[in-house]
């Protein structure tokens, strides 16, 4: 069934085409929610907690082709409501997990990066995770951050630049 079809269902109270909806684009939402979170509990908690919130809100729901950034963007609100419940910063060093035929130094490398991210503020780590962990486009960010585009691209630009300092100056990868 296409999505117009089952986001219609949805609207009008039913919950399998609702969950056929999320369970369509389930690993992009658990991939987002654990970027945030850090680890699976907590990831899984709040995609419990976005399905219901998107099922007592879907008829608020005005464009209906809105709907994944809207659903991301209530996941995103809920993430940030239970990091600030934990009393929790977003923490990036869960969020790749190393291959086993990785070789030593590309895991070195890999960790030396991750402390440099969690090194800079956690507006800057949370578009460039976005950005780059992601592959969001900068409206998607913005949308999903509630900021202007602007604003994403500037935060990128500086949490860009901060990192290569931290990393050793004109890295560029």
């Amino acid at each position: 069934m296409d999505t117009a079809s089952l986001l219609k269902r949805a609207r009008s109270g039913d919950k399998d085409a609702l969950v056929a909806l999320i369970m369509a684009k389930k690993d992009e939402y658990y991939r987002l929610a654990y970027t945030y979170t850090g680890n699976r509990e907590d990831a899984l908690d709040c995609l419990q907690d976005m399905t219901v919130k998107v099922f007592d809100n879907i008829r608020k729901l005005r464009n209906a082709d809105a709907f994944y950034s809207w659903s991301k963007t209530i996941l995103v609100n809920l993430c940030r409501a239970l990091l600030r419940k934990k009393g929790r910063v977003i923490v990036l060093d869960h969020i790749v997990e190393e291959a086993c035929h990785e070789d030593y130094s590309a895991r070195e490398e890999r960790q030396d990066i991750l402390d440099c991210l969690n090194r800079l503020s956690s507006i800057h780590q949370e578009v460039i995770k976005l950005r780059y962990f992601m592959d969001m486009d900068y409206e998607t960010i913005a949308r999903v951050s509630g900021i202007p585009v602007g604003t994403v691209k500037s935060r990128i630009s500086g949490g860009m630049t901060r990192l290569r300092e931290l990393f050793g100056g004109d890295y560029r990868g």
